[in-house]
């Protein structure tokens, strides 16, 4: 799907439910503050870019496709997601399947000479770029800059002043076997090959008590080049600035932004964006588990040495503090927004909210005249194991507390088959329906430990005599899953256990719609998913449409 389909796709799905009064959608509190996180879900490795009165964000996708979100904001706080840049992931055959934690790592966009850029690291191939001449799209094809392991956390710099080009990036220790290093290149201006064999930068093990400088941003400010990386890890770890007035060092440094004695560890990787009123801002993540890496937006200022100061500053002379609450930016007010979650799947179309396990193929999903998702119960010799299924529909774990819900109707006579809706992570839980040996179709509870290769019956299954059904997972603090169904007599427990979700190794737990049959030979049939919908209060779902 192209960035223009997804963006015509969202205007056509259900919208989220009013804002207003609701900040556990969006950070904006109504009274000209906000609050943190200002993206509440797994945007991880966000980086941020203004273009006029337009701010622009994308985050890592890993393995899911399509990949590099783009989110759009008029005053930071606010964010709606318009598409996609990445179509599919390349090469094309390493994502057949599905990579959880591979794929695209920590991207930077830019823009320069009237195009918009984004530069990412796949830790397994190297360095790619992708441009266009709007947000939108038509985006070029994946560019492989610099092939390697390793390789990750690009940046790329075009230097006004020299009109030199640079990119610097970070190493991941697990493809290439060293680390806590930050490596420099000069770059030709169209941005298609690297000019030097590359210098390293910084290196970490020089400097006491840093370790793990990653997630590097190259930018140049007042006479100097300046890289903003965390380092520590990102549960842990701080923010840090170097400048040198050579972009080939040597860089001192400084620790710019840390958990001080706030709730917010890490506080981790992000971009500098001054807006158009002249106040610099930065985003970062903040990692919180199961919910993947949420984003959170910090006041910047430079001090009276040249030095950005972050977030609280109320102890000089230390590095700042994530704020929670805090006065917006000094924008013109905007209605609260935040990305899209429900869906009504008009015409078979899924939202931009949607992505894949891998990269899609033609028929895993059925446009029609009416609403709702037509999944094909694709054979596979690993129905049983929904972590394995490259044809699983997947959109992020939200952070606050919410009930997820979906309607469900399985069209499919093969023994086996069967859809559900799953919290997917590195151990995983669904419910759904299954057609059973003899003809009659089952709700079924399903889990898998991590580490696993087969799911167990989390409960035992009782009749779904319409082959219907409207499932419920209720998602409490803790990420602790709660799943419901409804086969005709109200909803009920479902009888499994209380499930706690848990990330991949970098990826935070993901909601997933699936359907999937045994191996074997002919038609399957489908599944039709109907009025996905996320409730964050006390409303039924028709009081909030």
């Amino acid at each position: 799907m192209s960035a223009a389909t997804a963006t015509a796709s969202a205007a056509a799905s259900v919208s989220a439910t009013p804002l207003a009064t609701r900040p556990e959608l969006t950070g904006d509190l109504g009274d000209g503050t906000y609050r943190n996180p200002v993206l509440a879900a797994d945007w991880s490795d966000p980086d941020v870019l203004r273009v006029g009165d337009d701010f622009y964000l994308t985050a890592s996708s890993f393995g899911r496709s399509p990949g590099l979100p783009l989110l759009h904001s008029r005053d930071l706080v606010n964010w709606t997601l318009i598409g996609h840049a990445l179509d599919r992931l390349e090469p094309a055959e390493a994502f057949a399947v599905p990579r959880h934690d591979c794929g695209v790592w920590a991207p930077s966009l830019r823009h320069h000479d009237g195009r918009y850029w984004i530069f990412w690291g796949d830790p397994d191939h190297g360095v790619y770029q992708i441009n266009a001449p709007r947000i939108r799209g038509p985006w070029t094809r994946p560019h492989l800059l610099k092939p390697g392991k390793g390789l990750i956390d690009p940046c790329p710099l075009w230097d006004e002043e020299s009109g030199a080009a640079y990119l610097v990036h970070a190493w991941a220790k697990s493809r290439s076997g060293v680390k806590n290093l930050i490596t420099g290149h000069r770059m030709s201006p169209d941005g298609r090959e690297l000019l030097d064999e590359g210098r390293v930068l910084i290196d970490g093990d020089q400097i006491p008590g840093w370790f793990t400088i990653e997630g590097p941003k190259l930018y140049r400010h007042d006479g100097w080049f300046w890289i903003l990386a965390p380092a520590g890890g990102v549960a842990t770890g701080w923010q840090g600035a170097f400048r040198s007035r050579s972009f080939h060092g040597p860089y001192e440094e400084r620790i710019v932004l840390q958990q001080g004695s706030t709730g917010v560890n890490g506080p981790h990787q992000g971009g500098w964006v001054r807006t158009a009123t002249g106040e610099d801002w930065f985003l970062h993540f903040q990692q919180r588990g199961a919910y993947g890496r949420v984003v959170h937006l910090q006041p910047m200022r430079w001090g009276a040495d040249g030095w950005p100061v972050l977030g609280d500053d109320d102890n000089p002379g230390t590095p700042g503090t994530p704020v929670d609450v805090y006065r917006k930016p000094n924008l013109p007010p905007q209605p609260p927004s935040a990305p899209a979650t429900s869906d009504d799947f008009p015409g078979g179309r899924h939202g931009p909210q949607w992505q894949w396990t891998a990269n899609p193929r033609t028929g895993w999903a059925t446009s029609h005249s009416g609403d709702g998702l037509r999944l094909a119960c694709v054979r596979t010799a690993r129905a049983d194991d929904v972590r394995a299924l490259p044809h699983t529909l997947t959109q992020r774990l939200p952070l606050r507390p919410c009930a997820v819900e979906v309607e469900l109707r399985l069209d499919a006579e093969v023994p086996g088959a069967r859809a559900g809706l799953a919290v997917l992570g590195d151990a995983y839980s669904w419910v759904g329906l299954e057609r059973d040996e003899g003809g009659a179709v089952r709700l079924v509870h399903r889990f898998a430990e991590a580490g696993t290769e087969a799911e167990r019956d989390a409960a035992p299954p009782r009749p779904a005599p319409h082959g219907t059904a409207r499932l419920r997972v209720e998602i409490t603090r803790g990420a602790r899953c709660h799943f419901h169904a409804d086969t005709g007599d109200g909803f009920r427990p479902t009888g499994g256990p209380v499930f706690a979700a848990t990330p991949w190794r970098w990826v935070g737990a993901l909601l997933g719609l699936f359907a999937a049959a045994p191996e074997g030979t002919g038609p399957t049939g489908t599944a039709l998913f109907t009025h996905f919908w996320i409730n964050h209060g006390n409303t039924t779902r028709e009081e909030s449409r």
